[in-house]
């Protein structure tokens, strides 16, 4: 019988299976002088259902191993696990499978279709997921049921982000994975997106993984992974946790 890979860490009195595994992870764009090393040997454990915050400046690897582990990029070399699925060892049409069936993706922008309502812009991903979640379902669970019919142009900034996170979790994934979700908007505003976030993790148990500049949102996570210069420099798991509405930034 062929050894899963799939390991777990002790969290408290409990153990949790591990969502991903990365060993060794590297990441080098281009060739000779000009090289650039986003990612030198990483080495992750992240236990399934935590909300995972990953801190560091421009340039340190955040996006590329977000990109690696949501399967839109490839690693140089190393490996990564998902559950007991290795990520880098997939042909492109496991990773889209993969993506389709597991992830889910939050941006810095939004981009919804204009031409779409809130609902229908939700109703996108009922197309590819397996079992989705009714949009209406998907829009209260952010706030927005009453803002279901408006196009994006009359909703707020926080209100469009607000529906990408609706869009995002309509197809239930696994995996919730936010680069910058509030890196366009003010505090008051990216306070209410975190709120949403924080509400899919605690109600659904969807593993959540965000990256930020924001330092306040540190608080809000189970556990904090710094980055600089492509490594991870620390990892900080949070004994007790903030509300959204307890930050400042």
């Amino acid at each position: 019988m062929q050894k899963s890979n799939a390991r777990k860490i002790a969290t408290g009195s409990d153990e949790a299976p591990l969502a991903f595994r990365t060993r060794g992870i590297s990441k080098v764009y281009g060739e000779g002088p000009a090289a650039v090393h986003a990612l030198r040997g990483v080495d992750l454990e992240i236990p399934t259902g935590e909300l995972v915050v990953l801190l560091g400046p421009s340039g340190s690897g955040k996006s590329t191993l977000l990109n690696i582990l949501g399967g839109i990029d490839q690693a140089t070399s190393g490996s990564a696990y998902f559950q007991d699925k290795e990520l880098t060892a997939m042909n492109e049409r496991a990773l889209t499978r993969y993506r389709r069936n597991h992830v889910g993706f939050v941006f810095q922008f939004y981009n919804l279709m204009p031409s779409l309502t809130a609902r229908e812009n939700v109703d996108l991903v009922s197309e590819i997921a397996r079992d989705p979640m009714p949009s209406m379902e998907a829009l209260e669970m952010v706030g927005l049921g009453e803002r279901a019919t408006h196009f994006p142009s009359e909703l707020s900034g926080g209100e469009q982000q607000r529906v990408a996170i609706a869009r995002a979790i309509a197809k239930r994934p696994t995996v919730l994975f936010c680069d910058e979700p509030t890196g366009a908007l003010d505090s008051k505003t990216g306070i209410s997106v975190l709120k949403a976030l924080q509400h899919l993790n605690d109600n659904l148990g969807t593993t959540t993984l965000i990256i930020t500049h924001a330092a306040a949102t540190a608080a809000i996570a189970d556990r904090v992974i710094h980055f600089a210069d492509g490594k991870i420099r620390e990892v900080v798991k949070n004994e007790t946790k903030l509300s959204a509405d307890e930050i400042h930034w």
